[in-house]
């Protein structure tokens, strides 16, 4: 929102909420049924296409945020250091809006614009003119009402909203208040009007008008250098021509100049165009990928989950990942389409860079999904995938590789031993993140308990739990004698090993520790008011709205830890899981040895490093 905002600062179909697009449907509708029923000669194609050209806008932006999102993240011709954050996205998020407007106008127009319906694919003289008209008029008028936006009034009441964002993605370019995008309208409406009113149009000049504004303004907020060095040696004049990234990046940061729209010569011509504009287009394409601190190994969950990652949608990643949406669900064709991807795919990619005081942190995901895990004969593939990654990075000179969600499962490789056994001479560590787990899940046990049930894959942080709480007096019980008859062998020599016991009947206590196989009908006999507390990185199934469920073990993380826009898989906005944790303060404390295999380290001391270094518990029990 504009600091003081002016008229028609909402769009009018605000509170319509996701709703909005409903807006379309009776133009949309009478579309598709007028194309359907007329015969051949009277059939509309440019009211027809109107639909699926908008649709196309969407994607073609949806692209250029994925695309920007990763490159920014890996760090090569990156532009502006400054992080984003959740305020950045929240005040971004109606970056669609435009379109439904457009939409509403290019259906008016059909209507009742005379040469705007029934147009030809193709006319040279319409492109032509729209080509011409752009480069003067347009280009022009924009770089002067550009200015007028600058000055006080308007600025504070209508134009400051977009320069909230000092640093761009694609879709800040189309971030204004409803006024201002009236305005952008008829300014790029010059040539598509004049075009009709001659007859010069086509489907051609509309369509590829549009597309090269929608081009120039996501490329040229997506923060990092796209256009080579050699493209203006080739023909010099094209500085003049054509913005780069680095260009307009500086209006966003220094604000009183390159006002220019695509055309920076009319910066030139007035003498706006600032003065660090050469150098800092050289020092973007000359600045090389992020060599990082600390890397966060994660994967793929479920099949919807490409779209709640930070590459997918902006608004769903920086939301916890939950129950799919309507519109997620109409798109389960090309969902499953993914999984064709991810077997194409062949290596990790990187989602997410931040910066914790002065580590360098990213996180990389594996193309693959939770059920490929399963899969027996996935396993080397996914081994192979982890063991590179682990290479990568330490070549990289990466000082912590944490091994996120099912990345370091027993079955899979031996809680990461075995990369340590292939790589002897690994100089990166790695971290499975099981002992910062079992202390978080310890400390989140309600004080005074004295005994627990245990229910769910004995996994290693399921083992240490199970021997902190023996050895701290309490009692520690299963629900079946396979899974007793496997804790007291492996706790055998343990001296505490009386407070390991088998429920038999009862199931009377309120403090269950799950993980991993906590079935429906186990949860429904447990007692009103029971706590679940989970001990793995995926939250249980919640069938009991009379029962509590902790969150996964995880914990807030400090305001000194930047560039944080998206929510880690279920977990809230600044939360982070316990394993992600790890690797960070492993990396801060500077510990020499891996902490996979068999190995733990001290739970007290992990977890009093986290305390100190900003991290704070977060035990918000989770309603059914």
């Amino acid at each position: 929102m504009a600091s003081n905002p002016g008229l028609l600062t909402d769009w009018p179909w605000t509170p319509l909420g996701n709703f909005k697009y409903v807006v379309l449907a009776p133009w949309a509708i009478h579309s598709v049924y007028s194309f359907m029923v007329k015969d051949e000669r009277s059939r509309d194609l440019v009211n027809f296409l109107i639909l699926p050209f908008m649709l196309m806008r969407i994607l073609h932006s949806q692209f250029w945020i994925s695309f920007s999102r990763h490159r920014t993240a890996k760090g090569n011709n990156r532009i502006v250091e400054k992080p984003i954050d959740f305020d950045q996205v929240d005040r971004e998020r109606n970056w669609d809006d435009q379109i439904i407007f457009n939409g509403v106008l290019f259906y008016l127009g059909n209507r009742y614009l005379p040469g705007s319906s029934h147009l030809p694919l193709w006319r040279w003289d319409g492109i032509i003119l729209t080509i011409l008209l752009h480069a003067g008029p347009v280009e022009f008028i924009y770089y002067w009402f550009h200015r007028a936006l600058h000055h006080h009034f308007l600025y504070s009441r209508y134009h400051s909203h977009h320069h909230s964002s000092i640093v761009t993605e694609p879709i800040t370019s189309v971030v204004h208040p409803f006024a201002e995008h009236i305005a952008y309208f008829m300014l790029f409406a010059i040539p598509l009007l004049t075009c009709s009113f001659t007859g010069t149009a086509s489907i051609a000049s509309i369509a590829g008008y549009l597309i090269f504004i929608d081009f120039m303004n996501n490329m040229g907020h997506c923060n990092f250098e796209l256009i080579p060095k050699r493209f203006f040696s080739l023909f010099p004049p094209l500085k003049y021509l054509i913005y780069t990234s680095t260009y307009h990046s500086l209006h966003h940061t220094q604000f009183r100049t390159n006002y220019s729209l695509f055309m920076p010569m009319y910066d030139y011509l007035y003498g706006t165009t600032d003065k660090s504009t050469d150098n800092l287009y050289k020092s973007s394409l000359q600045r090389q990928e992020d060599s990082p601190d600390v890397v966060h190994l994660t994967h793929l969950t479920t099949l919807e989950s490409v779209y709640h990652i930070r590459l997918g949608f902006r608004s769903l990643a920086s939301r916890p990942q939950s129950s799919s949406k309507w519109y997620i669900r109409i798109m389960f064709p090309l969902t499953l389409c993914t999984t064709l991807v991810t077997r194409i795919y062949g290596r990790t990619f990187v989602v997410e860079r931040n910066v914790f005081k002065n580590l360098k942190l990213q996180t990389w995901s594996l193309p693959k999904f939770t059920l490929h895990y399963f899969m027996k004969w996935q396993r080397e593939g996914i081994n192979r995938f982890i063991e590179e990654a682990i290479l990568e990075a330490d070549g990289k000179g990466t000082k912590v590789f944490s091994l996120g969600l099912m990345n370091q499962g027993e079955d899979l490789n031996e809680n990461g031993e075995v990369y340590i056994k292939r790589n002897p001479n690994l100089k990166v560590k790695v971290v499975d993140g099981s002992s910062l787990a079992v202390a978080i899940v310890l400390n989140n046990i309600p004080k005074g308990t004295t005994q627990v049930i245990l229910r769910g894959n004995l996994t290693k942080v399921a083992r240490g739990i199970a021997m902190a709480l023996c050895q701290r007096g309490i009692k520690v019980t299963t629900l079946y004698k396979d899974e007793y008859e496997k804790l007291k062998k492996m706790f055998q020599t343990n001296p505490h090993i009386d407070n390991l016991a088998h429920l038999a009947d009862s199931w009377d206590d309120k403090i269950w520790l799950v993980g991993e196989g906590l079935r429906e009908e186990e949860q429904m006999k447990a007692p009103k008011g029971t706590i679940f507390i989970p001990f793995s990185g995926f939250p249980p199934n919640k069938h009991r709205k009379d029962c509590f469920y902790f969150p996964t073990p995880s914990l807030l993380v400090p305001n000194h830890l930047h560039n944080l826009d998206s929510c880690e898989n279920w977990l809230p906005r600044r939360v982070m899981s316990a394993w992600r944790v790890a690797g960070i303060v492993h990396a801060l404390e500077g510990w020499n040895e891996h902490e996979c295999g068999d190995t733990m380290l001290d739970y007290d001391k992990v977890w009093e490093a986290a305390l100190l270094h900003g991290f704070q518990p977060f035990t918000s029990v989770i309603p059914y």
